[in-house]
């Protein structure tokens, strides 16, 4: 009977913390809110305030799980799966990898990737129609975009960074960032879509040139190229990656799909960047070595 009352006593007080946590959430959230309308802050940093408030409180965590997060849960999702067209690059539509720009559009794409995906809003979903993208974006995704928003659309943490010196480590991070990002395009087996997006695996265009791949990375490009016979006429945003990850990226597509298993090192990256003065189907090909590609 002693250890009833003592297990319901902590029962009662877990109860009772948690439903404080919830009074004390609401209150600070309408102070974040009203301190926002007011500009007295921009919305990062009121966010960030928020964000290390949210997170002590790891016991009054939602149904839903823990606190979802910009940099941590959101940004993957944005990057791989709407990153074709919200970009920094596309004139009429927002820049979803910008924070500030995806904390101001917060409410229209959570109508956007969950009402509207489950009928309940006028607009199309997005992903839009039936693109890879679209099709990559799981049910999982869209409910940590909804509850990010819902949550107060914290900007979070930046992960703990992993140290990618050597060579399994640049393939261990590459692979999970093509997973991310670049296989909703690319997909899974490097064959791309046909007519759409072109093929890494085998690539006599990928394999014949390393640093115009990682000028595609840092730039973009668009128009018109050959790859393995077939014409492709489209476009391709920069991504918002350090050296560290575009070495790692490039390194485990170079490593995989047959291709030739060249390595690529952040210092290579960096001085291709410091080159970055025109768009990459322009720029010309800065040779970090003499040595000519097996593929030339």
């Amino acid at each position: 009977m002693e250890k009833y009352f003592f297990f319901a006593g902590l029962w009662g007080t877990k109860k009772w913390i948690i439903s404080l946590n919830c009074v004390s959430k609401f209150w600070f959230k309408l102070l974040v809110f009203w301190l926002a309308v007011a500009g007295f802050a921009p919305a990062r940093v009121l966010s960030q305030t928020s964000t290390n408030y949210l997170m002590s409180f790891v016991d009054a965590r939602n149904e839903a799980g823990a606190a979802s997060t910009y940099v941590r849960d959101v940004l993957p999702i944005l990057l791989g799966k709407c990153f074709s067209c919200h970009n920094d690059q596309t004139k009429f539509l927002p820049n979803w990898s910008d924070y500030s720009t995806a904390y101001a559009e917060r409410v229209e794409i959570k109508r956007r990737v969950w009402d509207s995906w489950q009928g309940r809003y006028y607009k199309e979903p997005m992903p839009a129609g039936n693109s890879p993208q679209c099709q990559a974006m799981t049910e999982a995704d869209r409910q940590t975009i909804k509850r990010w928003v819902e949550q107060g659309a914290v900007y979070g943490v930046l992960p703990a960074q992993t140290t990618t010196a050597s060579r399994t480590d640049r393939l261990d991070a590459g692979r999970r960032l093509f997973g991310t990002v670049c296989l909703p395009c690319h997909q899974a087996n490097g064959q791309g879509v046909a007519d759409r997006f072109p093929p890494l695996a085998g690539s006599d265009f990928l394999n014949a040139d390393k640093q115009r791949a990682i000028q595609t990375l840092l730039n973009g490009r668009e128009g018109e190229i050959t790859v393995n016979g077939r014409k492709f006429n489209g476009s391709m945003p920069r991504l918002p990656f350090d050296d560290a990850q575009i070495a790692s990226v490039l390194t485990y597509v170079f490593g995989s799909f047959g291709n030739s298993g060249q390595e690529v090192l952040p210092e290579e990256v960096k001085l291709l960047r410091a080159h970055n003065n025109v768009p990459a189907h322009n720029a010309k090909s800065v040779r970090t070595d003499n040595k000519p590609s097996q593929w030339e």
